[in-house]
């Protein structure tokens, strides 16, 4: 399995829904464990809000869920959600043609049925996004006035310089540059750098403020978004 967590896959950025806790644990584990970066959710109202803040490449849903079931999610999805264009992996406990042509003709790129062997998930998977060509949102140059950031590269320029960030900095403007001109929730963040309070993304965004704002005090392409968290707001 370790042969599979290539630079390619390692890069991927998942969202699996599932509302047994168990297996989406057991999911989360496994696809870390081949390279992926995996983010779980409970529900469909979870699901939507992550997929208000966060880029995915491949979206991961179980049909069979309390409340909006998973193909209510994949139409939602399809027809109005901000990844419309991400591909969607369906899992279910239901086996019969009828699930699967439902969930194919909703515009789901694959469908599994339960139980499952977990290596067969991870082949689907990488093969979707073979298939798909997914790649991380955000990778096109940016403009910030006198500055520019090209995300892929994870490289700061002023007037044409390199400006030199750090790991921490690269990673960070990587990530809002995925949202740009949408806030990402601070915590969010935070968790994903494992940063328990904060305080350590609240340290990066002033030094990022240092290098690319023309006066850090009232930032102009790096904001503070009240009650959530910080957005890149490029030209």
């Amino acid at each position: 399995m370790n042969s599979r967590a290539n630079g390619e896959s390692r890069q991927r950025h998942l969202l699996v829904v599932d509302d047994d806790d168990r297996i989406r644990d057991l999911l989360k584990e496994y696809l870390a464990r081949a390279g992926f970066r995996v983010t779980g959710a409970a529900d469909a109202a979870a699901a939507k809000r992550l997929l208000a803040t966060l880029d995915f490449d491949l979206l991961v849903f179980d049909v069979m869920m309390p409340g909006e079931d998973g193909f209510s999610l994949a139409r939602w999805v399809r027809a109005s959600g901000p990844s419309r264009l991400t591909p969607v992996l369906m899992l279910t406990a239901r086996d019969s043609s009828e699930d699967r042509i439902e969930g194919l003709s909703l515009g789901a790129d694959d469908y599994l049925a339960k139980p499952f062997d977990p290596q067969e998930l991870l082949l689907r998977i990488e093969a979707i996004l073979r298939r798909t060509g997914s790649r991380p949102a955000g990778t096109a140059r940016l403009s910030l006035g006198r500055c520019g950031f090209d995300p892929e590269r994870g490289e700061l320029t002023r007037d044409d310089e390199i400006v030199r960030l750090t790991e921490a900095e690269a990673w960070l403007l990587r990530r809002l540059a995925a949202n740009a001109h949408a806030p990402v929730d601070r915590m969010v963040l935070a968790r994903e750098t494992a940063d328990v309070s904060g305080r350590a993304v609240d340290v990066q965004v002033t030094r990022l403020r240092r290098k690319i704002e023309p006066d850090p005090k009232t930032p102009r392409y790096l904001q503070t978004v009240r009650g959530v968290g910080y957005m890149l707001a490029p030209d």
